[in-house]
Parts: structure tokens; sequence; C-alpha cells
């Protein structure tokens, strides 16, 4: 990997999981942008292999949800997948001030504070998942039983077409 260690790939690192970085050329920074889909495209991967980390609020607790670039978060199901009633979308300065990564960047691994995390379950059929390594432009591909072991999450249906 060109450049600095993050925290998502020292986490990793730290536990000694198998993981292969893909960097990539990301686009500038926008409003309503799929960093993504962008990354899937760029690296030459299906759109359900890429999961994107999103951070939510339910019932007043941040929770991560993980789920397929190809899709959205569904946030009545993430809110059931932990028991909650009510979900929104956190506010992205919020999500980046709780993690320690930018939007577009945020990882599911090696954030600032452990969140609660739910992620799709369509990630236990696959065989290596990618997912942001802790910056814009650079992918971590790892098997799915590290990324749901070293996240601490449960799995469940969040994700929406």
């Amino acid at each position: 990997m060109s450049g600095k260690a993050t925290p998502a790939t020292v986490a990793a690192g730290r536990t000694k999981t198998t993981y292969t970085l893909h960097p990539y050329e990301a686009p500038e920074e926008s409003d309503g942008h799929s960093y993504g889909a962008d990354a899937a495209d760029a690296l030459g991967v299906p759109h359900h292999r890429v999961f994107k980390t999103l951070v939510a609020e339910v019932d007043g607790v941040f929770t991560v949800g993980v789920v397929p670039v190809a899709g959205s978060l569904d946030l009545k199901a993430l809110a059931a997948a932990v028991g909650g009633k009510k979900a929104t979308m956190a506010d992205p300065a919020r999500a980046e001030k709780i993690t320690g990564y930018v939007r577009g960047g945020i990882s599911p691994l090696g954030q600032r504070k452990r969140l609660r995390t739910v992620i799709d379950s369509s990630v236990t059929s696959l065989v290596s998942v990618y997912v942001s390594a802790g910056r814009r432009g650079l992918q971590m591909e790892l098997a799915p039983a590290d990324l749901i072991a070293l996240t601490e999450a449960v799995t469940a249906p969040i994700a929406a077409p």
C-alpha cells in the first residue's frame, strides 16, 4: 500500500487477519455521491461484493449498517436487527466525528469508538467482500467471517434494492 496505514488496516493487522488492499482513483467529494459504486466500478468488482458503511441512529444510539453498494440501507430493518423501534441516518458531519473517518472513506473497522454494527446477511454468501480501508481511494478485501468477527457484528437482512 502506498502511503500510511489507516486505523482499519491497523485493526485488521493487529489480529493477523488476511486482507488485500485495492487502491483506486477516488473522485472529488460531492454531496449525494456514491463513493462505493465508484470504488466497485474503478476496481471492476460487481456492486454486490462492495459494501458501504453507513452510520444511523437507532432510538438515539449510533449504529453502523454495512450493506452492498448495489442497494440502500433499510432503516426499519436496521432498527429491528438491534431490537430498536426507529432509525434515522446520522448527520454526515456527526458520522465523521464519531468514526474518525471522512465521508466516502468510513470503514467498519478501526473506528474511533466501537459502534454496534449490523452487516447485511447477503455477505455470508460471498467468498470475499470489499469495504473501505479507511480513506477514499482504498478498499480492503477480506473474508466475510473476518469482517463479522473484527466488527463484532450481527448479520441481518438490512439492505433494500
